[in-house]
């Protein structure tokens, strides 16, 4: 797993890579950038310019300071919605980044499977449904451990993205019931490589690499697997 996520990071800025590594990037910049627009709009909307207190008098600074406060905010919450973000953009970088690896490290090939883009759409939007609902009830969890709760996280979100990157890519190899019955057998392996992904998604600026990272690293992790290494 190691040796897969390291070779992944050298093919990150490879010729074939860059250009989706760039795109994802701006894509999750702009999203989360969306999302604190929103926020920020909302926290308009909600606190008055003015609150008027007892001996006190009128306040004119409180919604600035919330919308200051709303910056850290949003930092803490980006370490949980960098997920949901990872696994909405796996389904748009993941056949372009498995083209340029396997063209490089696994020549000889043939065509990848066809999946067609309502089924890709379709998965894509089931697992971010599922994602964002177990991650909504993992809050529980998360507040019950404390300090543990990193932990937690990394073991959750690196089970849920280990098997989604896995079967997409081994849907392109096999058809479903092949893949489903592939991950079921390596299924602890792909869940190491998981927690390898959820690692990074926990660290800002560098989460915005994970949806290509862990297109090109569970794509090696899937030929070393088929080829029994």
């Amino acid at each position: 797993m190691i040796r897969d996520f390291l070779t992944a990071l050298g093919d990150l800025f490879r010729p074939g890579t860059r250009s989706v590594l760039a795109l994802g990037m701006a894509l999750a910049l702009a999203l989360l950038a969306a999302i604190y627009a929103l926020f920020v709009v909302l926290i308009g909307w909600l606190v008055p310019d003015t609150i008027t207190l007892p001996w006190i008098g009128a306040i004119t600074w409180v919604d600035d300071l919330m919308s200051w406060a709303s910056v850290g905010l949003m930092l803490l919450l980006s370490f949980f919605l960098m997920v949901p973000v990872a696994s909405a953009f796996t389904g748009l970088f993941l056949d372009r980044v498995a083209d340029s690896v396997e063209a490089r490290h696994y020549p000889g090939l043939p065509p990848a499977r066809n999946v067609p883009l309502a089924e890709a759409l379709r998965d894509s939007l089931g697992f971010l449904g599922v994602i964002i609902a177990v991650n909504a009830l993992a809050l529980v969890g998360y507040l019950l451990v404390g300090p543990a709760a990193p932990l937690l996280f990394w073991a959750v979100n690196g089970y849920l993205l280990g098997r989604e990157y896995f079967q997409m890519v081994a849907l392109r190899r096999m058809d479903r019931t092949a893949a489903r019955a592939f991950y079921k057998a390596h299924r602890l392996r792909v869940w190491g490589a998981g927690v390898l992904m959820a690692l990074p998604l926990s660290l800002p600026v560098i989460n915005l690499i994970v949806p290509v990272l862990g297109a090109a690293t569970f794509t090696h992790l899937f030929h070393r697997v088929k080829a029994g290494a």
